[in-house]
């Protein structure tokens, strides 16, 4: 028997929208019977009825989606979704952790990014640890449309029940928008690594998924997306693009069987994000993967790692009672990042 908050999720949209509203006017009704309240009584009861019923369901959605569902095993088994799993930009941080999350779980992989030498030892890596095939296309996703006609004939009669769409880019340090270093090409790049690489990987994978009503869609987003990322305005912009983009796919397809995630974290030990050291805010690759694998079937749109997720509702609290005050704030970090970033450049020119 599957839990309440599953049943609840997979009821139509109106029943689910009417549950709660019967729930709160049965309950105040039960109470005003009772109690006989006036006017501002009734008004108190209803908001504290009302709070009261979101509060238990969104902590006992947060214990099902994060721990509760894994442990009873109502997550995604990805192998029954199809023998072979795609994963971008995978030659290092969070989607090397997923070509090994993945294989170690005895799916076959597609391992996509740009380096043949870093490409050949991940492929050797994962072949001599699990015992899986693999298939490597290099490609640079800096480019424009003409790389996708050759991973799609790569991609061709394979059985493709996984895609991670990871590959992505970031600023070299934060900047202002119009002194980014060979401004027009970065833009360029920066869209088609992390937006155009999005859009067209799906429109590759997505066909076979429908017809076999089967499959999982993962995009790698950023927590930059739902936050003001002054002097790093076009990074934050295409992952906001990631997360919406995933969000009203999942919709789309939800009656196809094919599950979307959008993960949404915040610093994970990578090159991308600069940061070398792990601790309880900042997780290794491999850690980050092995709770988001688990969470596959679970999460739709997720932080993920618990302090992230903290973070995230943080920030929701923080637009809510002030949005421009939350401006504000990350206009004052962003504007300390810039000066970090303008004295590194500084010191390594003179050193080089």
């Amino acid at each position: 028997m599957l839990p309440i908050v599953t049943l609840y999720d997979n009821l139509p949209w109106s029943i689910r929208a009417a549950t709660p509203i019967v729930f709160i006017l049965g309950t105040i009704s039960f109470c005003h019977r009772i109690f006989h309240f006036n006017f501002l009584e009734f008004l108190g009861c209803s908001y504290s009825v009302a709070l009261s019923f979101a509060l238990i369901y969104q902590l006992t959605a947060f214990l099902y989606r994060n721990w509760v569902g894994v442990a009873l095993g109502y997550n995604t088994d990805l192998k029954k979704l199809g023998s072979w799993a795609v994963v971008t930009g995978c030659t290092a941080g969070i989607g090397e952790a997923y070509a090994h999350g993945l294989a170690k779980r005895g799916m076959n992989v597609v391992l996509i990014a740009r380096s043949q030498e870093k490409l050949d030892k991940v492929e050797r890596e994962i072949r001599e640890l699990y015992n899986v095939q693999t298939k490597v296309i290099i490609v640079d996703f800096t480019e424009g449309m003409e790389i996708y006609d050759g991973i799609e004939e790569g991609l061709k009669d394979l059985e493709i029940g996984t895609l991670i769409n990871n590959v992505a880019m970031s600023y070299p340090f934060p900047e202002y928008f119009v002194d980014l270093p060979h401004g027009r090409k970065f833009y360029r790049d920066m869209l088609n690594c992390n937006m155009m690489s999005v859009t067209m990987m799906t429109s590759i994978v997505l066909p076979g998924m429908i017809q076999r009503k089967k499959g999982v869609v993962v995009n790698v987003g950023s927590l930059s997306s739902m936050m003001d990322t002054p002097f790093m305005s076009l990074y934050g912009s295409t992952k906001a693009f990631v997360d919406k983009f995933t969000m009203d796919l999942a919709l789309e397809h939800k009656e196809h069987g094919i599950f979307f995630q959008s993960l949404i974290p915040g610093y994970v030990v990578s090159n991308m994000s600069k940061v070398r050291k792990s601790h309880f805010f900042v997780p290794t690759p491999e850690a980050f993967v092995e709770k988001a694998l688990q969470a596959v079937g679970l999460q739709r749109r997720t932080a993920l790692w618990l302090p992230h997720q903290i973070l995230h509702a943080c920030i929701h609290i923080g637009q809510f009672f002030r949005r421009d005050g939350a401006a504000e704030v990350s206009m004052v970090i962003g504007k300390q990042f810039w000066i970090y970033g303008k004295k590194v450049m500084f010191y390594r020119s003179k050193s080089g």
